[in-house]
C-alpha cells in the first residue's frame, strides 16, 4: 500500500463484546497498549443506579441500558467521525444494542467462551461490582452476531495475550 492509500485508510473503533467475567477489559487494555489507541471502559460510563441495581444482583433491562448504550455510542461516534481508532468494552448482548453503536468503521469483536470457563473467571474475580450470579440472566439475554454484522468471534480459551493476538492477527485482515 503505498503512503497516499495509509493516509486515506481509517481504523476501526473495535467493541469488545461478551458477558461479564469474557476478558474484555484485560483484552481491551492489552490491545490498546499494543497498538497505541484509545480505550474507554464502557462499565465506566453507566449511571450510578445500573451500578447500584447489578451490585445487589439485579439485571439491568432494556430501559437501564439504553442511556448507557447512548453514552458508549457518542464516544464511537467522536472516534470515527475524526478518523481516529479506539478500543471500547460493551457487553453489546442483543442485536439491537449493537445497532445503536453500530457504523461504517466500527467492528465488534465477540469474546466467547463457555458458561463453565467464564463462571471460573467470575468467581475469581475480586474487584468487579457485577456478581458471578448473574451470569446466567447475561447468557440467556445473549444475541449471537448474525453473519450481517461487521464482527468477528474469538474464543477466550486462551491466555488474554493469546487472545490479544488474535483479535490483532483477524482486525489486520478485516475488510470494513
Amino acid at each position: 500500500m503505498n503512503s497516499e492509500a495509509a493516509q486515506q485508510k481509517q481504523y476501526p473503533v473495535l467493541v469488545l463484546m461478551g458477558v461479564s467475567g469474557s476478558g474484555k477489559s484485560t483484552v481491551g487494555g492489552m490491545l490498546a497498549g499494543a497498538m497505541g489507541w484509545d480505550l474507554q471502559e464502557g462499565d465506566d460510563l453507566h449511571p450510578q443506579a445500573n451500578i447500584d441495581k447489578m451490585a445487589t444482583g439485579h439485571p439491568l433491562n432494556d430501559d437501564d441500558r439504553w442511556p448507557w448504550l447512548d453514552k458508549i455510542a457518542v464516544w464511537i461516534k467522536s472516534h470515527t467521525d475524526a478518523g481516529q481508532p479506539g478500543i471500547v468494552t460493551c457487553s453489546a448482548l442483543k442485536r439491537s444494542y449493537r445497532d445503536v453503536l453500530r457504523g461504517e468503521h466500527v467492528v465488534f469483536v465477540h469474546l466467547a467462551g463457555s458458561r463453565d470457563q467464564i463462571g471460573q473467571r467470575l468467581t475469581a474475580r475480586l474487584d468487579h461490582y457485577m456478581p458471578a450470579s448473574l451470569l446466567d440472566s447475561q447468557i440467556s439475554t445473549l444475541e449471537a452476531v448474525d453473519p450481517d454484522e461487521q464482527a468477528i468471534v474469538v474464543d477466550v480459551g486462551g491466555s488474554p495475550a493469546k487472545i490479544a493476538e488474535e483479535i490483532l492477527r483477524r482486525v489486520q485482515t478485516f475488510e470494513y
